[in-house]
């Protein structure tokens, strides 16, 4: 059991922490603000909750930043009165807790910070195992639901790989599965592009669906897991680019991205990922 630091008590993070809180699978989250009383009140209300949902997690709101130092993962979210930490303020703010010793993994779940993940690949040379995106994450499960809804059923009987680079994101229905059948089988292509529209209107997830995503990846960097679990990576050859944020099914582990899998795209789709990340 580990130490989580969330970095702002914004809706995103404080979404975060409810979710990490609540799947119990963390010792202790930090909830850090600049806001102190903030931070305190929303870990409050969450630690509270506890006993009625049937989780002990220990949550604490915290005012200091570099109290996120010691954490075995790093999450940067949304301050709560400059909202999401992003651009030069973002990296400023990853660049101080690299020079006061942070060694775990970073986790960015704001939907506004994919040049802040490849900034900090680039300026401050974080290694890319260590840095994960999580907020298009949250993207897979729309796909899902919309799939389920087409074929009047439900998204959880889908499967589907998202990828590409935030915000332009492609849905790979050329391999997407439903009930154990290929979804090409039973929905035309005309309304497969209506969906990758529809899909495109969600932009960008709410943070209840932000929270939801990150706390798996924050799992499965601090315990592992045999599932692969979709994030945001920055490239290190993977389609021929190196440095670009991309969302993509990830083997998470060790406090370290294990492995990135190159999903099975048709001819069309991996244009339009190629052209996401051009």
């Amino acid at each position: 059991m580990s130490i989580v630091a969330i970095l702002g008590a914004g809706p995103i993070g404080a979404s975060v922490a409810q979710a990490l809180a609540s799947r119990a699978r963390v010792r202790d989250v930090r909830l850090i603000d600049d806001a102190a009383a903030v931070a305190a009140g929303k870990a409050l209300d969450i630690q509270q909750s506890g006993p009625i949902e049937g989780y002990d997690t220990r949550v604490s709101g915290i005012g200091d930043v570099l109290a996120a130092v010691g954490a075995d993962v790093i999450v940067i979210a949304d301050a709560h009165i400059d909202g999401e930490w992003t651009g030069d303020r973002g990296l400023a703010l990853v660049r101080r807790l690299v020079s006061a010793g942070a060694a775990g993994p970073f986790v960015f779940a704001g939907p506004n910070q994919t040049w802040l993940m490849e900034a900090a690949a680039r300026e401050l040379r974080l290694t890319p195992e260590r840095i994960v995106g999580s907020a298009a994450a949250a993207m897979t499960g729309s796909a899902r639901a919309l799939a389920g809804l087409e074929c009047d059923g439900s998204g959880a009987d889908v499967g589907v790989t998202v990828c590409g680079r935030p915000p332009a994101l492609v849905a790979a229905w050329s391999a997407a599965t439903v009930g154990g059948s290929l979804l090409t089988d039973r929905v035309p292509a005309h309304r497969l592009r209506a969906l990758s529209q529809q899909l495109a209107s969600q932009w960008p997830p709410r943070p209840y669906a932000i929270g939801a995503a990150t706390a798996p990846i924050v799992e499965g960097l601090l315990s592992g897991t045999r599932c692969h679990t979709p994030g945001v990576t920055i490239l290190t050859g993977e389609f021929g680019l190196r440095g670009l944020a991309c969302l993509m099914p990830l083997t998470l582990g060790g406090g370290r991205i294990q492995a990135r899998i190159v999903p099975s795209l048709s001819a069309q789709e991996r244009t339009d990922v190629l052209n996401s990340l051009g």
